[in-house]
């Protein structure tokens, strides 16, 4: 209790937008992919499409917007961007409704959602460094990354349920409506907000887009980060739409078994979530990086062994139980250093170069994906993937390169 209590009201209120949305998008895993396979009779190539085309122009659309996020009040940015994924997520069920949902929707909606996702976490990760003291910032990753994994635990399983029962839309209306209600809770976030000023040396606005991009490439430490996580991060979400083609049509399973394929190993994400502070206490950061990142790479190629029927269903819990636990371990220790590692007045930048990066390395590698598996199969996709994530681990930091993060600062709000 009084860990918590050490972190806030203010805090309580970001966790509680940030848990709202997060079992909604658990409700929601996947929609639109289901969607397009389920009502439009998408194959392989669109589905990827989808997972990759709307996130790469919603990168894309993000990118000028990392400037303005940084020198405004980040309260206000998070309401918006809520509200817009409210807005954009609310046509699906009405154009499907209307009989007008078309393939080229869910593309807009992808490309708006991924935008505004983008924004929201560049902002809420600027507000977080400014609104704890940086001794409690891995406690606060924790939380977030334990929520996010919780929710994933049981959305997709009522989420397919709930499709099985009352049609491929509903989801993504609960999904809207997440959105809504975190809006609401971050405005109930009390206490006066400055904007922040521009600081150090004035630069272009074609050079304030690359600023986030120059700080993650011209820090050793982050910068080995950064390129590992664009490939394990891209490979991993390059397996999801395929995964559902194999599963879905291929291999039989209906979206029940398809939403706990995916939920039931998310309990290795409170496992792992938990156990970060400890293990860092114990090994510290360096270890973490390199040992659990590489555990991260080593079990995707299992997915390429999924049979029908039991089997099939057990395979590809452990597989995804084994990435979850590691993965879930790692994230908040890695979010943590980038906030430590990183001026305050380069934070929302930085964030949206990590995230447009990220985002863009998904679409790539899953429009890749999609293509292959078009050409030969979606199995012989996940045999690739799986073959050159075991590569990743050779981009961790292999030693400590990192200079000393940036001065502790008084806790207080941004």
């Amino acid at each position: 209790m009084r860990g918590r209590r050490a972190l806030g009201r203010p805090f309580g209120w970001l966790w509680t937008a940030y848990a709202v949305s997060a079992y909604g998008s658990g409700l929601g895993f996947g929609a639109l992919p289901l969607i397009a396979v389920l009502a439009l009779h998408a194959g392989p190539a669109e589905v990827s499409a989808l997972s990759a085309v709307g996130p790469a122009v919603g990168a894309l659309i993000a990118l000028p917007l990392a400037p303005w996020v940084e020198f405004r009040r980040k309260r206000p940015v998070m309401v918006a961007m809520d509200l817009t994924r409210f807005a954009v997520m609310a046509t699906v069920p009405a154009a499907y409704a209307l009989g007008w949902l078309s393939f080229v929707q869910l593309l807009v909606v992808s490309a708006v959602s991924a935008a505004a996702k983008i924004a929201f976490n560049a902002s809420s990760g600027a507000y977080l460094k400014a609104l704890v003291r940086p001794d409690h910032l891995l406690v606060a990753n924790a939380r977030f990354e334990s929520t996010n994994w919780s929710s994933i635990a049981v959305g997709p399983p009522l989420g397919g349920a709930a499709i099985g029962l009352f049609g491929p839309v509903v989801t993504v209306v609960a999904d809207a409506l997440s959105y809504l209600c975190s809006a609401l809770c971050i405005t109930a976030i009390r206490g006066r907000e400055d904007a922040p000023r521009p600081t150090g040396t004035p630069t272009t606005r074609a050079g304030a887009l690359l600023d986030g991009w120059r700080h993650l490439l011209g820090h050793p430490g982050l910068r080995a980060l950064y390129l590992n996580q664009l490939l394990v991060g891209g490979l991993i979400m390059a397996t999801e739409p395929l995964l559902a083609v194999l599963l879905l049509r291929q291999l039989g399973f209906p979206p029940w078994q398809y939403g706990l394929a995916f939920a039931a190993p998310c309990v290795g994400g409170l496992i792992g979530s938990r156990l970060a502070r400890r293990v860092v206490a114990r090994h510290g950061q360096q270890w973490v990086f390199r040992t659990v990142g590489t555990l991260r790479a080593v079990w995707l190629i299992g997915l390429a062994f999924v049979r029908p029927g039991v089997v099939g269903l057990l395979t590809v819990i452990a597989v995804e139980l084994a990435i979850i636990v590691n993965m879930s371990l790692y994230t908040p220790v890695l979010a943590t250093y980038r906030l430590e590692h990183t001026p305050r007045h380069l934070v929302a930048r930085t964030l949206s170069a990590w995230s447009i990066g990220q985002q863009t390395a998904i679409a790539v590698l899953t429009a890749l994906a999609g293509l292959l598996a078009d050409v030969t199969s979606p199995r012989t996709a996940l045999t690739v993937a799986g073959l050159l994530i075991l590569t990743t681990p050779l981009l961790l930091p292999r030693r400590d390169l990192t200079p000393s993060p940036e001065p502790a600062l008084a806790p207080g709000r941004p």
